[in-house]
């Protein structure tokens, strides 16, 4: 077993985990925010802390250019064996990958839009890691592009709790359990996540592994603060999926929106 993050166990069994996230419908929620709130035609998009591509993949097939970041070589490597199935459509790229820490990344490029989607900004713990993600951002937009990001709503968080939690995967042959316990970190405003793993192949088990998982929650002049330090204007805070629903207390996960104004020079 082991503590290591993304460890590749995880990453092996982390599309399963996922199955029952609806890709396809965030992406049209990234359509339909780029289209109501972009100051500039969008084709080309930086998809920070990709994973194994599943926002990457539907976007690229909505006629984006999308380039996929990801600290985790397995994640990657998982990303990539997908674009042997890729297709788009002729006119349609495929999404391009690179491994990197997004708090220091810098491709000498920018983009008409830049997301971070499923909680990743979370995974910055402190404020000088959520700055320098930040200004990564900041330095990939162009100006008058938008910034899209879903992060944990702190008054949800405080509101709700985090609980213990058990999910059960069947798979062709056998089952994949996950049991979920957190400790909430109101000081330091972080929830860690003990993951516990088991991969079974009948009544065998094949495969265990745990991860602890710590996760930053957000408050409203906080984001709004963050924002200003990295010169990004913020334009609202929704619940995910609910454009013109302001968060509160019933929604964990909310949807960050931001721009870089046009009058922005590097």
């Amino acid at each position: 077993m082991t503590e290591r993050i993304f460890n590749e166990l995880y990453a092996d069994l982390y599309d399963h985990l996922y199955h029952d996230k609806d890709y396809e419908a965030e992406c049209d929620l990234i359509k339909e925010v780029l289209r109501h709130h972009s100051q500039r035609p969008v084709k080309t998009i930086l998809d920070l802390g990709c994973g194994t591509g599943g926002h990457a993949f539907p976007l690229a097939r909505r006629g984006y250019r999308v380039t996929g970041v990801d600290r985790s070589p397995k994640m990657l490597a998982l990303a990539q064996d997908k674009l042997t199935t890729f297709y788009g459509g002729p006119d349609r790229q495929p999404p391009v990958f690179h491994q990197a820490d997004i708090r220091d990344l810098d491709l000498g490029e920018q983009f008409d839009a830049v997301i971070v989607m499923f909680a990743v900004l979370s995974y910055q713990l402190t404020n000088k890691d959520v700055l320098a993600a930040l200004a990564t951002v900041r330095r990939h937009l162009k100006p008058g592009g938008l910034f899209i990001a879903e992060v944990w709503y702190g008054p949800a968080v405080l509101a709700q709790r985090p609980g213990d939690r058990v999910k059960v995967i069947s798979t062709p042959d056998g089952q994949i359990i996950r049991t979920a316990s957190a400790t909430l970190d109101t000081f330091r405003h972080l929830v860690e996540v003990r993951y516990h793993l088991w991969h079974l192949e009948g009544d065998r088990l094949i495969q265990e592994t745990q991860e602890a998982h710590n996760m930053r929650y957000f408050f409203p002049l906080e984001l709004s603060l963050l924002m200003n330090n990295s010169s990004l204007s913020l334009i609202n805070i929704t619940a995910f999926g609910k454009l013109n629903t302001l968060a509160d207390e019933s929604t964990w996960n909310t949807m960050i929106l931001a721009t870089l104004p046009c009058d922005s020079a590097i």
